[in-house]
């Protein structure tokens, strides 16, 4: 049996990183799980799976789980980032999924590698921020990263058809989000309900909207670099709105590899969880002749500006990828709490990636202050535009 930590057990991933576990008992149990605020859901995990840690987002929820739960659970309450990075390192654990939302997900993510436990990577922001350092690390502990965004997955697997050395280019699948052929103008008056209405995937609300700004692939861009160890200029983008092929790998002799299938996180979570077995998840199988037209296009760089915004970050290299994630989050945080439009999401970004670039990639350090003040700059722009 292998034994899970599951940082952000309440989010889309966490979620169906539950269901797997919940359809094969006998290959997998849960040994900690780390959750924000949604102490109903969590709750009820708790009971099911029987954690021997759980950890909340502070002190406030702490007391709130605490009497939530039968009396036997409250030793094994923690809280905040020291709380998600016991969870991370627990000794018993055999894997750690970390699938928290955003920035939040480097420090725990961090500790897990050190622990030495195998990490299944749902949280690209670890990368974006930190992307030399993570590596680094992994390799100096012997720490397997196994991705479980379903397009690096598709990577991951493509790359099993040949050698490292041979890859031309990697190719990252967009479905275009619910705004694919808007202009410019006409996102302008995009609503947060409209916006949160993805065509394909089932995901939380923060990586939602980035999928429709396109933020959600220039991260992957960015986490791509550093996963597969190519550069940007060998990292393309294609729009393919069917959700069908999650990627592909172009080789130097031409060959193609894609992978394809339904788009459901559950294939890739699991993939990720029992590699290099496979398990019969017993999903709908891909209808091929259902599959007579897929598209594939180049992206819209005028009307989604976040794509190119993240090519560049990934170009100039230290802390701006830090600052680029730092200011994403705090916009859409905005836009979804509609004190900015949809369109300001990425000049807010853009703002705060001329406003701060100091730092090394080098340096956990550095990228944390970058991290604070690319937040603070991106909240005063946010402050200017309401």
């Amino acid at each position: 049996m292998k034994r899970i930590a599951l940082l952000g057990s309440t989010g889309s991933i966490g979620v169906n990183v539950l269901e797997v576990v919940r359809q094969f008992p006998e290959d997998y149990s849960i040994v900690g799980l780390a959750a924000g605020r949604n102490l109903d859901r969590l709750k009820a995990q708790v009971l099911e799976f029987d954690p021997e840690v759980i950890s909340v987002i502070d002190e406030k929820h702490a007391e709130k789980i605490h009497a939530m739960l039968p009396t036997k659970y409250r030793t094994r309450v923690v809280c905040g980032t020291e709380g998600n990075c016991l969870v991370a390192s627990h000794g018993d654990a055999d894997i750690t999924v970390s699938a928290i939302v955003g920035a939040a997900g480097l420090l725990p993510t961090l500790a897990a590698i050190r622990a030495g436990k195998p990490v299944g990577l749902a949280n690209k922001e670890t990368l974006v921020m930190a992307g030399r350092i993570v590596m680094a690390e992994a390799r100096k502990h012997n720490v397997p990263l196994l991705p479980v965004d379903s397009e690096h997955s598709a990577i991951f697997q493509a790359l099993e058809a040949g050698h490292r050395k041979d890859v031309a280019k990697i190719i990252l699948t967009a479905s275009g989000g619910p705004f694919r052929g808007k202009s410019r103008e006409e996102l302008q008056r995009v609503t947060r309900e409209q916006a949160l209405n993805h065509p394909n995937w089932d995901m939380g609300q923060k990586i939602t909207i980035d999928s429709a700004t396109l933020m959600n692939k220039g991260l992957e861009v960015i986490e791509a670099r550093w996963l597969f160890d190519i550069g940007a200029d060998d990292i393309e983008v294609v729009v393919h709105p069917q959700s069908v092929v999650h990627s592909l790998v172009e080789y130097q002799d031409g060959s193609v590899m894609a992978h394809l299938g339904i788009p459901d996180m559950r294939i890739p979570i699991a993939y990720a969880l029992s590699y290099p077995r496979r398990l019969p998840l017993k999903l709908k199988p891909l209808q091929l002749s259902q599959c007579s037209n897929l598209e594939f296009h180049d992206p819209d760089y005028d009307s989604f500006p976040a794509l190119g915004m993240a090519f560049e970050a990934l170009r100039t290299g230290g802390v701006a990828p830090a600052v680029l994630n730092a200011a994403n989050e705090v916009a859409v945080a905005a836009f979804l709490a509609e004190r900015i439009g949809f369109t300001q999401i990425p000049e807010t970004v853009a703002f705060t990636l001329n406003e701060v670039h100091q730092g090394s990639d080098e340096s956990l350090e550095d990228i944390l202050a970058a991290d604070a003040a690319a937040r603070v700059s991106a909240e005063q722009k946010i402050s200017a535009l309401a």
